[in-house]
């Protein structure tokens, strides 16, 4: 029988996973303050679990958007593979940045990504239309770089940077982003964890606990991602409403620590 504390890590890690498999992203970001708030985690420690976390289920997602056709494998493995070098030098300056600083820093970094989201009209398309890897190649490289060494940089798995990013250097449909971003967002998260795990800034039980709950909601927000897929705009539309709410979240956190509010 859980006792409380465990029960609702593993109802957080639910939201998390159900986010993940919805939009491809955003676990980190929901389970950095909701491993600030539920769990008391302090802010790096809190960080470093939740990328692990957030890699174990994007991971297991992944499975499920690969038996729907959704990923695209040679330009997620790309784009996994290089962005994972920018996570690893990205990390390692998070982690000597201040804990507070770096969590309203990521939070403004939210909301530009929200409303960027938001006013972006072009829907992608249902279908893609083939395009060579070739001519897809450097731009793929330099953004899998960047959003890489940011995503490291927060400690996140990045699939809110992740899936923009696919979306501005392929062909690739919304629904496809969605899948092939599974493979960074664990490569990322995990190449962040283990670099917060040598400093010891992992807590492994809610970690595990975070994993579990994570296995069940992922199945649920593919099902729905499925069905908001045919509506094109709509999953977009979720991605910037999640990642507005919890950036302003993050913000009035880090302005009440800081005495802004």
């Amino acid at each position: 029988m859980l006792g409380p504390e465990p029960a609702l890590a593993v109802l957080c890690g639910a939201v998390v996973g159900f986010v993940l498999g919805l939009i491809g992203g955003g676990g980190s970001i929901l389970a950095t303050p909701l491993l600030l708030a539920v769990v008391g985690l302090p802010p790096h420690q809190a960080i470093g679990t939740g990328a692990l976390a957030v890699a174990v289920n994007a991971f297991a997602n992944l499975v499920s958007h690969a038996r729907a056709g959704h990923v695209r494998w040679r330009r997620a493995a790309i784009f996994a593979l290089v962005g994972a070098l920018g996570a690893a030098l990205g990390s390692t300056l998070g982690k000597a940045f201040d804990g507070e600083r770096l969590l309203a820093l990521f939070a403004l970094l939210m909301l530009v990504v929200g409303v960027l989201a938001l006013r972006d009209q072009r829907a992608a398309p249902a279908e893609a239309q083939p395009r060579p890897l070739a001519h897809e190649l450097p731009r793929l490289v330099a953004t899998a770089l960047g959003v890489g060494l940011l995503s490291g940089f927060f400690g996140i798995g990045g699939g809110f940077l992740i899936v923009p990013g696919l979306l501005f250097a392929t062909n690739l449909s919304m629904i496809e982003a969605v899948g092939s971003s599974l493979l960074s967002v664990g490569s990322f998260g995990l190449t962040a964890a283990v670099n917060y795990a040598l400093s010891g800034l992992v807590a492994w039980g809610v970690a595990a606990e975070f994993i579990a709950g994570g296995v069940g909601g992922g199945l649920l927000g593919l099902l729905l991602a499925r069905h908001l897929a045919a509506r094109r705009s709509a999953l977009r539309r979720v991605f910037a409403a999640i990642v507005l709410v919890v950036g302003v979240y993050l913000l009035m956190r880090a302005g009440r620590a800081a005495g802004w509010i």
